[in-house]
């Protein structure tokens, strides 16, 4: 596809080292949520090292918007053969389809791969070249008679895009760390005697267990994770996704990739009993931002609480101390609420070409809306903060 709307030409790309590194992420660093997952690096580092591939059920198809030599839009898109690695389920939608006859894959997906963070996915210099870029999306999936298209976790100025043109909205649910304002916590202490006395309580006998163990916490950022630390790492990765019956996503290559292109994006903490290694929680950063969001961990044996304070009150603890603002503690979980983090709504958004089922879609996520609003209004009544005198 190579089309051209009077001086602007739309550009598929099957491989995102097609598209200039530079260009791009120049243009990610003027939207208004950037993240480390939208930088060209991240996304190149999915498809090298096998995660993000067409044999993986992700084929690219990066979506690029020209003004002569200016990249004046683009997103990561993929035709998708399944619904895994979203965390925006439609696997009823499929069955729904496949009852009535029809195909509902491939599909069209502009998300990145695996990772549920909120932020910029249609990149733009402005409102005009945003809204060029999601017809584009939607010829494209016209053109090869898709059944529909689909932007995950994009920020409010890509649904608005999309909304503009009658895809239709869905929200769900995530919980997130705040960081106090305008006087920031000076201490996790501090960020503790915040909480309700029960929730305070319980964070404190989580992590004595931790510590009655025997077990301290190494920290390591950006170059000092060492190919070792993430050998282990990656072991204790591959458990998590053992225990589930399933097999990890993500590539030992890709977090090789990872050291390599984006270091400073990235801190491990080691869990270790003596010399012994138990258990690692990796967390990525946006240092610029002052953003950390919780990726992935797992331990070699188990230990009570160990999950709980790797992956939470280590890096709330981490965060107070760098000053950072925000904590995303990743897709689902209310049991997150009750260690600090707050419910946040994200966006996703749907164009399906089949008026029919576009219909009965728009009618169901309207139910589900009213389910997500009475759902967020029952969760503020459970704040674990002190309520404020």
């Amino acid at each position: 596809m190579n089309e051209c709307s009077s001086d602007y030409v739309i550009r598929v790309h099957s491989d995102p080292a097609e598209l200039s590194c530079a260009k791009w992420n120049a243009l990610l660093a003027t939207q208004d949520q950037p993240t480390p997952f939208m930088q060209l690096e991240y996304l190149q580092a999915l498809h090298d090292a096998g995660c993000a591939i067409a044999e993986t059920g992700w084929t690219a198809q990066f979506v690029s918007l020209w003004l002569g030599e200016t990249l004046v839009a683009a997103c990561p898109a993929y035709l998708k053969n399944h619904s895994y690695g979203e965390y925006v389920f439609d696997w009823a939608w499929a069955d729904a389809y496949q009852r009535h006859g029809l195909a509902y894959y491939p599909k069209l997906l502009v998300a990145v791969p695996f990772t549920p963070v909120p932020g910029s996915r249609l990149l733009a210099i402005d409102a005009e070249s945003r809204a060029m870029l999601v017809q584009g999306l939607q010829a494209l999936a016209q053109d090869q008679q898709l059944s529909s298209a689909h932007l995950l976790f994009g920020a409010e100025q890509d649904h608005s895009a999309a909304l503009a043109l009658d895809w239709i909205e869905r929200s769900n649910v995530q919980f997130h760390w705040q960081n106090r304002r305008p006087l920031p916590y000076a201490t996790f202490e501090e960020f503790l005697a915040s909480l309700q006395r029960d929730k305070r309580k319980k964070i404190l006998q989580e992590q004595r267990k931790v510590q009655e163990a025997g077990i301290l916490f190494e920290t390591l950022e950006g170059a000092q994770i060492s190919n070792e630390d993430w050998d282990f790492f990656y072991h204790c990765y591959q458990l998590t996704y053992r225990a589930h019956h399933s097999q990890p996503y993500l590539t030992r290559k890709f977090f090789e990739l990872m050291s390599k292109n984006m270091s400073p994006n990235w801190l491990l903490f080691i869990a270790r009993r003596g010399d012994q290694r138990i258990g690692a929680s990796l967390l990525a950063l946006d240092p610029l931002q002052r953003i950390a969001y919780g990726r992935y961990w797992g331990s070699v044996e188990t230990v009570s609480c160990l999950h709980f304070d790797a992956c939470y009150y280590q890096p709330l603890a981490w965060c107070i101390e760098r000053g950072y603002q925000r904590f995303e503690g990743g897709a689902q979980g209310e049991h997150k609420m009750a260690r600090g983090l707050l419910p946040v709504v994200t966006q996703s958004s749907h164009w399906l070409a089949h008026p029919g089922f576009r219909n009965a879609v728009t009618d169901f996520l309207a139910q589900e809306g009213q389910s997500m609003r009475d759902y967020m209004n029952e969760l503020e009544s459970h704040q674990p903060f002190k309520a404020l005198i």
